[in-house]
């Protein structure tokens, strides 16, 4: 048998990453390495995250690679300790319904520090390295001034002295203009073809503008460089922009919490506090920890993790996550959750790695961006060569010109930038809602959603039971069989067990109860003063052989029986959300063809909700394989029409949401298995929210088309248009430097 070996994933900041084409000769070079499993740059947080073999390549040579590029390895700011796992890819494993595989085995939440992936990019006159370059906004908005002052004088000297071909003054005033605008450029392309990466955007202005300044033409060769730089500067502050947005979340954390000691309260940072630790959360204070409130009620903000701006009423018994902000009362809560494994700081795991999975058509363009470049550069040289040869009349310096205006056409940095930048914008546009998208992958996914099946309980439904109905049989009382099953469920966590024991409202001696044992999807088996006591479902008193004749009761209902007689049933309400009826109506204009509702519960229970919802179809009385089965056959139904989402909360829902196109969980009240392995998180637990999520995925998607289709679409015109001798190289520029900007401009509104 193979031995799998052990990978493991490292992340790191690098510093002097300001565009895609950075990102684009990092991965190419990593690539190269014996033992490389993985690799994802993402230009945004200055994040490389490499997955590798540490038996066949150590970090110290990934670092060596990614610093011998002129990058620089931020220290103090990687992902630490590295996690290791044998199994790094193989969780949540779509890949037979066009999707990538998941990751999650990378998220380390027990050891996850925020304050490590503070990136170095939230500035705007933040210093970055271009190539090993220094890049700072503002002093290259100075530069861009001298050089467009010198241009103008420039261009009165050709204009005065335009008799006079090669004047000195032309150049001294054009050359240092031009060395001012393309220096980096220019030194980046030398250093480039040092190490072995000839071919980029450097390379194609590089030659471009040389060949200008070769046959006169000096006002093109600044007006390249100096558009370029412009280009760079818009750049650089879209995604500076962007950067931004992820520190304005990252400042969401909560550096202190005060923690209730023998010695009164001391303030600590929030990863010394334990599960069951006692903290005090003043009025304005972020809640540091997730937790329950033991004492006082407040209104508690809870737009950084939902999105949502009212403030939300808490009392005593009620739940707080990190990251909401108390605004008025003095709360006293009881920790439930480490600050490793807490809202916040899943969230802003999620959110920090979630363009780390790249979209299919993402993947594509960095494939045809690393061939495009070689290709243009031979187009241009057989263009500045052969027609010469074979045309009649035609001569060297017109066709050269032509190259020239080719090769700057040709330059796709419009592309480059414009797509991971539009899918950066999805994912937090979508955060800013309250949706967590975990990757540009099922953003694309989510745009093409034609089928969704819910979950009932929790999801559709608020999960909130109540004791509506105690109806006994053969002799039984009310109150007795209230009590038998409120012992029953004693050591359940299920909302129906929850409910029955708080309509019983009475001390419980669990001594009196042995031998308790959980009969998955059919209910519970307990001995209770010696007596044997079943309480369940309907499935249950068939499974058991019980005789009863009250197999259709309309409710959500508890059979009992006690040494194997039928003891009677409780009814239990839940609920609809308020917004249910809405999330069905909405996801129906939103050109979803298929809702469906999956739900353990009883036949009559489900048809009755279903009606009132408006869903499709449904199906009831389902074990958590039943619901897998459900979806697979979805899935067939849908393969050719579009792709089929599941929405569920619970830790049953875990295989459903796993096996779905795009599994969607609810944040709030959801288990951390569905939210785990869940690819969309819902944090308000509003079932409205998935029509929201499949918005932004179109929206996303289409301004993602709208660039590839507008960028290539002017690129052909000009190329024709070079090749015809009727663009100049100020068209070829305005057509370059143009594209990328509306381009990069249209990718930015996805953030609104």
């Amino acid at each position: 048998m193979t031995q799998v070996p052990a990978l493991k994933t490292q992340r790191m900041q690098v510093g002097g990453m300001d565009c895609t084409s950075c990102a684009m000769k990092i991965e190419g070079s990593l690539e190269k390495l014996a033992g490389i499993s993985e690799i994802s740059v993402v230009v945004a947080t200055g994040r490389l995250i490499v997955t590798y073999d540490p038996a066949r390549v150590s970090e110290a040579d990934i670092q060596q690679r990614v610093t011998a590029l002129g990058y620089t390895i931020v220290e103090g700011k990687s992902k630490s300790p590295a996690i290791q796992s044998s199994d790094d890819h193989s969780s949540h494993d779509h890949s037979s319904h066009d999707h990538n595989s998941h990751d999650h085995s990378s998220h380390d939440h027990s050891s996850h520090d925020p304050s490590s992936s503070q990136n170095d990019g939230d500035e705007d006159d933040h210093d970055h390295n271009h190539g090993g370059g220094e890049f700072s906004l503002k002093r290259e908005g100075v530069l861009v001034g001298v050089v467009v002052a010198l241009f103008v004088l420039g261009s009165v000297f050709e204009e005065t002295l335009h008799n006079t071909p090669y004047s000195i003054g032309e150049y001294l005033v054009f050359i240092p203009a031009y060395l001012l605008s393309g220096w980096t450029v220019l030194t980046t392309a030398g250093r480039n073809i040092l190490r072995g990466q000839v071919f980029d955007e450097n390379f194609l202005m590089t030659i471009a503008t040389v060949g200008a300044i070769s046959i006169h033409k000096l006002p093109e060769a600044v007006g390249v460089m100096l558009f370029f730089k412009v280009g760079e500067l818009f750049q650089e502050s879209a995604v500076s922009k962007s950067r931004r947005s992820i520190s304005a979340l990252l400042e969401i954390r909560p550096d202190a919490a005060n923690l209730k000691t023998a010695n009164g309260v001391e303030v600590v940072s929030p990863e010394r506090v334990k599960v069951g630790d006692t903290i005090v959360i003043k009025p304005g204070e972020k809640v540091p920890l997730d937790g329950e409130i033991i004492e006082g009620n407040s209104q508690v903000d809870t737009s950084a993790l939902t999105g949502e701006s009212v403030p939300r009423t808490v009392n005593v018994a009620e739940n707080v996550l990190a990251g909401m902000i108390n605004q008025s009362g003095l709360l006293t809560v009881t920790v439930t959750k480490l600050f490793g494994e807490s809202s916040i700081a899943r969230i802003l795991d999620l959110v920090e790695n979630a363009s780390a999975k790249k979209a299919a058509t993402e993947k594509l363009m960095t494939r045809i961006a690393r061939r495009y470049t070689p290709i243009v550069v031979i187009s241009s040289l057989l263009v500045a060569l052969i027609p010469p040869l074979v045309i009649p009349g035609a001569t060297h310096a017109e066709w050269v010109y032509r190259a020239l205006v080719l090769l700057v056409i040709s330059c796709p940095c419009g592309l480059v930038i414009s797509i991971p930048l539009s899918y950066f914008g999805g994912l937090g546009g979508a955060a800013k809602r309250g949706i967590l998208v975990k990757g540009a992958t099922f953003l694309d996914t989510l745009s093409g959603v034609k089928a969704i099946a819910f979950d009932k309980t929790g999801t559709l439904t608020k999960g909130v039971f109540k004791v509506s109905e105690i109806v006994p049989y053969n002799g039984f009382k009310q109150d007795d069989l209230l009590r038998i099953a409120a012992e029953a469920e004693a050591n359940s966590n299920h909302p129906i067990a929850k409910s029955i024991r708080t309509a019983y409202n009475r001390p419980i001696d669990e001594s009196n109860i042995s031998n308790y044992t959980e009969i998955a999807a059919h209910g519970i088996q307990a001995t209770i003063e010696g007596k044997l006591v079943l309480a369940g479902n309907d499935r249950l008193m068939h499974r058991e052989n019980i005789i009863h004749d009250t197999c259709n009761v309309e409710g959500t209902v508890v059979h009992l029986a006690v040494d194997r007689i039928y003891a009677g049933y409780i009814i239990i309400a839940d609920e609809i959300k308020e917004d249910a009826v809405q999330a069905i109506r909405d996801l129906k204009a939103a050109g979803v063809e298929r809702v469906m509702m999956l739900t353990g519960d009883s036949q009559a229970v489900a048809k009755r909700i279903a009606k009132t919802l408006g869903v499709d179809t449904f199906a009831a009385e389902l074990l958590p394989e039943d619901k897998v089965a459900a979806i697979e056959k979805l899935l067939g139904e849908f393969s050719k029409k579009g792709k089929v989402a599941f929405v569920g909360d619970g830790i049953n829902d875990a295989p459903v949401i796993a096996r779905a196109d795009v599994g969607i969980a609810m944040g709030g009240l959801g288990s951390d298995a569905a939210i785990e392995t869940a690819d969309v998180v819902l944090m308000t637990d509003d079932p409205s929210k998935v029509a929201e999520a499949i918005q932004v995925g179109k929206k996303t998607h289409a301004i993602v088309m709208q660039n590839i289709i507008f960028a290539l679409t002017i690129k052909v015109i000009f190329i024709g248009l070079g090749l015809l001798g009727l663009a100049t190289m100020w068209e070829a520029v305005f057509a370059d430097v143009g594209v990328a900007l509306v381009a990069i401009f249209n990718a930015t509104r996805v953030l609104k």
